[in-house]
Protein backbone atom coordinates (compact mmCIF):
# COMPACT_ATOMS: atom_id res chain seq x y z
CA UNK A 1 0.00 0.00 0.00
CA UNK A 2 2.83 2.40 0.85
CA UNK A 3 4.47 1.72 -2.51
CA UNK A 4 1.22 2.49 -4.32
CA UNK A 5 0.85 5.77 -2.41
CA UNK A 6 4.47 6.75 -3.17
CA UNK A 7 4.00 6.04 -6.86
CA UNK A 8 0.78 8.04 -6.89
CA UNK A 9 2.46 10.97 -5.14
CA UNK A 10 5.40 10.87 -7.56
CA UNK A 11 3.07 10.75 -10.55
CA UNK A 12 1.15 13.72 -9.19
CA UNK A 13 4.37 15.70 -8.68
CA UNK A 14 5.53 14.97 -12.23
CA UNK A 15 2.14 15.97 -13.60
CA UNK A 16 2.23 19.21 -11.65
CA UNK A 17 5.73 20.01 -12.89
CA UNK A 18 4.76 19.29 -16.48
CA UNK A 19 1.63 21.35 -16.06
CA UNK A 20 3.55 24.28 -14.62
CA UNK A 21 6.11 24.05 -17.42
CA UNK A 22 3.40 23.98 -20.10
CA UNK A 23 1.58 26.84 -18.44
CA UNK A 24 4.75 28.95 -18.24
CA UNK A 25 5.40 28.38 -21.93
CA UNK A 26 1.79 29.10 -22.88
CA UNK A 27 1.64 32.28 -20.81
CA UNK A 28 4.86 33.77 -22.14
CA UNK A 29 4.75 36.50 -23.23
CA UNK A 30 2.13 38.33 -21.18
CA UNK A 31 3.56 41.85 -21.44
CA UNK A 32 5.30 44.01 -24.08
CA UNK A 33 8.69 42.90 -25.38
CA UNK A 34 11.39 45.54 -25.75
CA UNK A 35 13.88 45.46 -28.63
CA UNK A 36 16.96 47.49 -27.71
CA UNK A 37 18.75 49.23 -30.58
CA UNK A 38 22.24 50.57 -29.71
CA UNK A 39 22.18 53.35 -32.34
CA UNK A 40 19.97 56.39 -33.04
CA UNK A 41 16.87 56.09 -35.22
CA UNK A 42 17.39 55.87 -38.95
CA UNK A 43 19.95 53.11 -39.43
CA UNK A 44 19.45 49.49 -40.53
CA UNK A 45 19.32 48.23 -36.93
CA UNK A 46 16.53 50.66 -36.10
CA UNK A 47 14.62 50.04 -39.34
CA UNK A 48 14.75 46.26 -38.89
CA UNK A 49 13.69 46.48 -35.24
CA UNK A 50 10.73 48.73 -36.02
CA UNK A 51 9.67 46.50 -38.89
CA UNK A 52 9.64 43.47 -36.55
CA UNK A 53 7.80 45.45 -33.88
CA UNK A 54 5.21 46.60 -36.41
CA UNK A 55 3.95 43.05 -36.92
CA UNK A 56 5.22 40.76 -34.14
CA UNK A 57 5.63 37.01 -34.67
CA UNK A 58 2.35 35.07 -34.50
CA UNK A 59 3.45 33.05 -31.47
CA UNK A 60 4.35 36.26 -29.57
CA UNK A 61 1.03 38.16 -29.64
CA UNK A 62 2.03 41.18 -27.57
CA UNK A 63 3.11 44.70 -28.47
CA UNK A 64 6.79 45.32 -29.05
CA UNK A 65 8.62 48.50 -28.13
CA UNK A 66 11.83 49.74 -29.76
CA UNK A 67 14.18 51.43 -27.29
CA UNK A 68 17.20 53.29 -28.72
CA UNK A 69 19.90 53.10 -26.02
CA UNK A 70 22.77 54.93 -27.68
CA UNK A 71 26.32 56.01 -26.91
CA UNK A 72 29.83 54.61 -26.46
CA UNK A 73 29.96 53.17 -29.99
CA UNK A 74 27.04 50.85 -29.25
CA UNK A 75 28.36 49.65 -25.90
CA UNK A 76 25.64 51.33 -23.83
CA UNK A 77 22.89 49.45 -25.63
CA UNK A 78 24.68 46.11 -25.30
CA UNK A 79 25.32 46.68 -21.60
CA UNK A 80 21.65 47.62 -21.10
CA UNK A 81 20.54 44.27 -22.53
CA UNK A 82 23.21 42.21 -20.74
CA UNK A 83 22.18 43.66 -17.37
CA UNK A 84 18.43 43.35 -17.94
CA UNK A 85 16.33 40.66 -16.26
CA UNK A 86 16.78 37.36 -18.15
CA UNK A 87 13.03 36.86 -18.52
CA UNK A 88 12.78 37.04 -22.31
CA UNK A 89 11.16 40.46 -22.35
CA UNK A 90 14.31 42.35 -23.37
CA UNK A 91 15.96 41.56 -26.70
CA UNK A 92 18.96 43.32 -28.23
CA UNK A 93 20.14 44.15 -31.74
CA UNK A 94 23.87 43.79 -32.32
CA UNK A 95 26.51 43.64 -35.02
CA UNK A 96 30.23 44.15 -35.54
CA UNK A 97 30.33 46.93 -32.94
CA UNK A 98 29.67 44.48 -30.08
CA UNK A 99 32.61 42.32 -31.11
CA UNK A 100 34.96 45.25 -31.61
CA UNK A 101 34.10 46.91 -28.33
CA UNK A 102 34.67 43.70 -26.40
CA UNK A 103 38.34 43.94 -27.46
CA UNK A 104 38.81 47.71 -27.57
CA UNK A 105 37.09 48.74 -24.35
CA UNK A 106 37.81 46.90 -21.10
CA UNK A 107 34.50 48.24 -19.73
CA UNK A 108 32.48 46.84 -22.62
CA UNK A 109 30.31 43.74 -22.29
CA UNK A 110 32.14 40.48 -23.11
CA UNK A 111 30.58 38.42 -25.90
CA UNK A 112 30.20 35.46 -23.55
CA UNK A 113 27.65 37.50 -21.56
CA UNK A 114 25.34 37.57 -24.60
CA UNK A 115 23.15 34.80 -25.97
CA UNK A 116 22.69 34.84 -29.79
CA UNK A 117 19.06 34.35 -30.85
CA UNK A 118 18.62 34.71 -34.63
CA UNK A 119 20.68 36.20 -37.45
CA UNK A 120 18.81 38.81 -39.50
CA UNK A 121 21.15 39.64 -42.37
CA UNK A 122 24.39 41.19 -43.66
CA UNK A 123 24.98 44.88 -44.31
CA UNK A 124 27.89 45.76 -46.63
CA UNK A 125 29.70 49.06 -46.42
CA UNK A 126 29.91 51.52 -49.29
CA UNK A 127 32.39 54.25 -50.08
CA UNK A 128 30.66 57.57 -50.71
CA UNK A 129 32.11 61.02 -51.34
CA UNK A 130 30.79 64.58 -51.27
CA UNK A 131 30.04 65.98 -54.70
CA UNK A 132 32.55 68.81 -54.44
CA UNK A 133 35.48 66.39 -54.01
CA UNK A 134 35.52 65.74 -57.75
CA UNK A 135 36.25 62.05 -57.05
CA UNK A 136 34.34 59.67 -59.32
CA UNK A 137 35.72 56.21 -58.56
CA UNK A 138 37.75 54.13 -56.11
CA UNK A 139 40.94 54.53 -58.16
CA UNK A 140 40.85 58.34 -57.89
CA UNK A 141 39.99 58.15 -54.18
CA UNK A 142 42.96 55.92 -53.40
CA UNK A 143 45.25 57.97 -55.65
CA UNK A 144 44.52 61.12 -53.65
CA UNK A 145 45.24 59.34 -50.38
CA UNK A 146 48.49 57.95 -51.76
CA UNK A 147 49.60 61.41 -52.91
CA UNK A 148 48.28 63.27 -49.86
CA UNK A 149 47.91 61.01 -46.80
CA UNK A 150 45.15 62.20 -44.47
CA UNK A 151 43.79 64.68 -47.00
CA UNK A 152 40.34 63.06 -47.05
CA UNK A 153 38.15 63.69 -44.00
CA UNK A 154 36.02 60.59 -43.44
CA UNK A 155 32.87 60.51 -41.30
CA UNK A 156 32.33 57.30 -39.32
CA UNK A 157 31.25 55.86 -35.97
CA UNK A 158 33.29 56.18 -32.82
CA UNK A 159 36.08 53.56 -32.61
CA UNK A 160 34.47 50.13 -32.61
CA UNK A 161 31.40 50.99 -34.67
CA UNK A 162 31.13 49.28 -38.04
CA UNK A 163 31.74 52.30 -40.26
CA UNK A 164 34.88 53.00 -38.19
CA UNK A 165 35.96 49.37 -38.63
CA UNK A 166 35.25 49.59 -42.38
CA UNK A 167 37.31 52.78 -42.68
CA UNK A 168 40.16 51.16 -40.74
CA UNK A 169 39.94 48.06 -42.94
CA UNK A 170 40.22 50.31 -46.01
CA UNK A 171 43.28 52.05 -44.55
CA UNK A 172 44.99 48.77 -43.73
CA UNK A 173 44.07 46.99 -46.95
CA UNK A 174 45.27 49.79 -49.24
CA UNK A 175 48.00 51.20 -46.97
CA UNK A 176 46.50 54.69 -46.92
CA UNK A 177 45.64 57.19 -44.19
CA UNK A 178 42.28 58.90 -43.62
CA UNK A 179 41.41 61.71 -41.25
CA UNK A 180 38.58 59.97 -39.39
CA UNK A 181 35.89 62.04 -37.64
CA UNK A 182 33.51 60.17 -35.27
CA UNK A 183 29.74 60.66 -35.13
CA UNK A 184 27.16 59.03 -32.86
CA UNK A 185 25.36 56.84 -35.35
CA UNK A 186 24.76 56.46 -39.07
CA UNK A 187 22.16 59.21 -39.53
CA UNK A 188 24.40 62.02 -38.19
CA UNK A 189 27.26 60.69 -40.32
CA UNK A 190 25.12 60.72 -43.45
CA UNK A 191 24.00 64.29 -42.69
CA UNK A 192 27.63 65.33 -42.27
CA UNK A 193 28.45 64.05 -45.76
CA UNK A 194 25.45 65.75 -47.37
CA UNK A 195 26.23 69.06 -45.64
CA UNK A 196 29.92 68.91 -46.55
CA UNK A 197 31.27 68.56 -43.02
CA UNK A 198 33.16 65.48 -44.19
CA UNK A 199 34.47 64.41 -47.58
CA UNK A 200 33.66 60.69 -47.49
CA UNK A 201 31.90 57.99 -45.47
CA UNK A 202 31.96 54.20 -45.19
CA UNK A 203 28.25 53.77 -44.50
CA UNK A 204 25.78 51.14 -45.70
CA UNK A 205 24.09 52.12 -48.97
CA UNK A 206 20.48 52.53 -47.71
CA UNK A 207 21.58 55.53 -45.65
CA UNK A 208 22.70 57.43 -48.76
CA UNK A 209 20.75 55.86 -51.64
CA UNK A 210 18.27 58.73 -52.03
CA UNK A 211 20.95 61.40 -51.76
CA UNK A 212 22.97 59.50 -54.36
CA UNK A 213 20.01 59.37 -56.75
CA UNK A 214 19.38 63.08 -56.20
CA UNK A 215 23.02 63.89 -56.99
CA UNK A 216 23.76 65.25 -53.52
CA UNK A 217 26.48 62.67 -52.82
CA UNK A 218 28.35 60.17 -54.96
CA UNK A 219 28.57 56.52 -53.92
CA UNK A 220 31.65 55.25 -55.73
CA UNK A 221 32.04 51.67 -54.51
CA UNK A 222 30.26 48.80 -52.75
CA UNK A 223 32.36 46.61 -50.45
CA UNK A 224 30.45 43.41 -51.23
CA UNK A 225 30.38 40.51 -53.68
CA UNK A 226 27.43 41.99 -55.56
CA UNK A 227 25.92 45.39 -56.30
CA UNK A 228 23.22 46.69 -53.99
CA UNK A 229 19.61 46.92 -55.26
CA UNK A 230 19.29 50.45 -53.87
CA UNK A 231 22.21 51.68 -56.02
CA UNK A 232 22.46 49.30 -58.99
CA UNK A 233 24.58 51.81 -60.92
CA UNK A 234 27.41 51.62 -58.36
CA UNK A 235 30.06 48.96 -59.07
CA UNK A 236 31.64 46.86 -56.36
CA UNK A 237 35.28 47.30 -55.39
CA UNK A 238 35.95 44.00 -57.15
CA UNK A 239 34.45 45.29 -60.39
CA UNK A 240 36.89 48.18 -60.17
CA UNK A 241 39.84 45.85 -59.73
CA UNK A 242 40.15 45.80 -55.92
CA UNK A 243 39.57 42.68 -53.81
CA UNK A 244 38.00 44.42 -50.83
CA UNK A 245 34.92 43.39 -48.85
CA UNK A 246 33.71 45.02 -45.61
CA UNK A 247 30.50 43.60 -44.23
CA UNK A 248 28.55 44.32 -41.07
CA UNK A 249 25.65 42.19 -39.85
CA UNK A 250 22.72 42.47 -37.53
CA UNK A 251 21.25 39.84 -35.26
CA UNK A 252 18.99 39.48 -32.25
CA UNK A 253 20.41 38.34 -28.90
CA UNK A 254 19.36 37.88 -25.29
CA UNK A 255 21.00 38.36 -21.91
CA UNK A 256 22.39 35.14 -20.44
CA UNK A 257 20.02 33.08 -18.34
CA UNK A 258 16.72 33.30 -20.21
CA UNK A 259 14.78 30.06 -19.55
CA UNK A 260 15.19 27.62 -22.42
CA UNK A 261 11.47 27.32 -23.16
CA UNK A 262 11.20 31.10 -23.51
CA UNK A 263 14.37 31.33 -25.57
CA UNK A 264 13.09 28.63 -27.88
CA UNK A 265 9.73 30.35 -28.31
CA UNK A 266 11.48 33.63 -29.18
CA UNK A 267 13.76 31.86 -31.64
CA UNK A 268 10.87 30.11 -33.38
CA UNK A 269 8.82 33.28 -33.57
CA UNK A 270 11.44 35.63 -34.95
CA UNK A 271 12.95 33.03 -37.30
CA UNK A 272 9.51 32.41 -38.77
CA UNK A 273 8.82 36.15 -39.09
CA UNK A 274 12.14 36.80 -40.85
CA UNK A 275 11.34 34.06 -43.37
CA UNK A 276 7.89 35.45 -44.09
CA UNK A 277 7.57 36.68 -47.71
CA UNK A 278 5.55 39.76 -46.76
CA UNK A 279 8.11 40.76 -44.15
CA UNK A 280 11.00 40.23 -46.57
CA UNK A 281 9.26 42.33 -49.23
CA UNK A 282 8.81 45.22 -46.79
CA UNK A 283 12.42 44.85 -45.64
CA UNK A 284 13.67 44.96 -49.24
CA UNK A 285 11.76 48.21 -49.77
CA UNK A 286 13.80 49.66 -46.90
CA UNK A 287 17.07 48.39 -48.37
CA UNK A 288 17.50 45.63 -45.81
CA UNK A 289 19.02 42.30 -46.83
CA UNK A 290 17.30 39.51 -44.89
CA UNK A 291 19.10 36.16 -44.66
CA UNK A 292 17.76 34.47 -41.50
CA UNK A 293 19.68 31.87 -39.47
CA UNK A 294 18.50 29.95 -36.43
CA UNK A 295 20.27 30.08 -33.09
CA UNK A 296 22.80 27.33 -33.82
CA UNK A 297 23.83 28.87 -37.15
CA UNK A 298 23.88 32.34 -35.58
CA UNK A 299 26.28 31.18 -32.87
CA UNK A 300 28.58 29.70 -35.51
CA UNK A 301 28.49 32.90 -37.59
CA UNK A 302 29.23 35.07 -34.56
CA UNK A 303 32.25 32.96 -33.61
CA UNK A 304 33.64 33.14 -37.15
CA UNK A 305 33.05 36.88 -37.36
CA UNK A 306 34.61 37.28 -33.91
CA UNK A 307 37.87 35.78 -35.15
CA UNK A 308 37.84 37.95 -38.29
CA UNK A 309 37.23 41.20 -36.42
CA UNK A 310 39.83 40.34 -33.78
CA UNK A 311 42.43 39.87 -36.52
CA UNK A 312 41.52 43.25 -38.04
CA UNK A 313 41.83 44.99 -34.68
CA UNK A 314 45.15 43.30 -33.94
CA UNK A 315 46.56 44.49 -37.27
CA UNK A 316 45.41 48.02 -36.47
CA UNK A 317 46.80 47.88 -32.89
CA UNK A 318 43.34 48.65 -31.52
CA UNK A 319 43.06 45.87 -28.93
CA UNK A 320 43.27 47.19 -25.38
CA UNK A 321 45.56 45.23 -23.11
Amino acid sequence: MKIVKLLATASLAVALLLGLSSRALAEFPEEPITIVVPWPAGGAYDLAARLMAEKPPENLPVSMVVNNVTGAAGSNGVRHVAKSDPDGYTIGMMGTHAIAQSYMNRNATPLEDLEPLVFIGPEPASLAVAKDTGIDNVKDYLAQLKDQPGSIINGNDSPGGFSYIAATMLENHFDVKLSKVPYQGYAPTASALVSGEVMSTTLPIPLLAEQHKAGKVNIIGVAAEERHPFAPDVPTFKEQGYDFIAEDFYMLYLPKGVPEERRKKLEEGFYSLLNDETFQKKAAELGLVIMPRDTAATRAYLEQRNQEVKAILEDANLIEG
